[in-house]
């Protein structure tokens, strides 16, 4: 009896000890596991690429074809068809240069005032209107050389990443206008000489400007505009004349 009591006690405790033992194993494998809970995981957000940029610098310079239009032109046009071309009108060559702020308003808007040195003017040309005398051709030459600091104040409308217009006022302050005489025959300049005129001119000229433009990602841009002017130029009301500028130009934005 005492054998048997042995041997029941003794398997009970072997029992036991593989019980306390398999337990222990399974707390060892849960371990790393338990020692590190479960958290929940937050992912950073993400700026996508129409999110808003801050304000930019940036500077711009291109090529300008100024004209005039207003009746002191039309009236000159007329007096060229009466004399059989005698008198045409061309396109003055010029450029631009200066900079600029871009501050958005909010997704795909942006307002956008600068500041630019600014060629503008006309420039008429003369023929004799004699067919005998072709042979020379005599030409005499006025071109008025306006100068002005531009200073628009644009509102920036994009269509798709990049593409944009844009459009708003535009005053312009009067540097310097002279007009340049030169007369010449047979290929050769006989004559030229320079008049000051800003004096006779108006100091401050309003205008609308238009256009389109791309900006690349790398920071370079182009865009094309138009200057469409509404004061008179003459600031004594002798004639009606308004500045009409076509834009070309390259910029960079910091």
């Amino acid at each position: 009896m005492n054998s048997k009591c042995l041997f029941g006690r003794l398997a009970a405790a072997a029992l036991l000890l593989t019980t306390s033992v398999s337990v222990a194993q399974a707390q060892v494998r849960r371990a790393p596991y338990a020692t590190a809970p479960a958290r929940p995981v937050y992912s950073a957000p993400v700026r996508s690429a129409a999110a808003t940029p801050g304000v930019q610098f940036g500077l711009r310079a291109g090529a300008n074809v100024s004209d005039w239009s207003g009746d002191a032109v039309q009236s000159v046009m007329d007096l060229a068809g009466y004399v059989d071309g005698a008198v045409t009108k061309e396109m003055k060559p010029g450029f631009h240069a200066g900079l600029y702020a871009t501050i958005p308003l909010g997704p795909g808007f942006a307002i956008e005032p600068g500041a630019s040195y600014s060629e503008k003017g006309a420039k008429l040309v003369g023929t004799l209107p004699f067919e005998q005398f072709d042979f020379l051709n005599a030409r005499v030459t006025a071109t008025s050389r306006m100068a002005y600091i531009d200073v628009p104040v644009l509102l920036k409308g994009y269509l798709t990443p990049g593409l944009y217009l844009f459009g708003g006022p535009q005053a312009s302050f009067l540097v310097s206008n002279k007009v340049r005489v030169e007369a010449g025959a047979l290929g050769f300049k006989a004559f030229q000489t320079d008049f000051d005129v800003k004096n006779q001119f108006r100091a401050v000229d309003f205008a609308v400007v238009g256009g389109l433009g791309y900006q690349f990602d790398g920071g370079f841009g182009l865009s094309a505009g138009y200057d469409f002017g509404l004061s008179s130029l003459d600031k004594n009301n002798r004639f009606d004349a308004q500045n009409r500028v076509i834009k070309a130009s390259v910029n960079y934005s910091f």
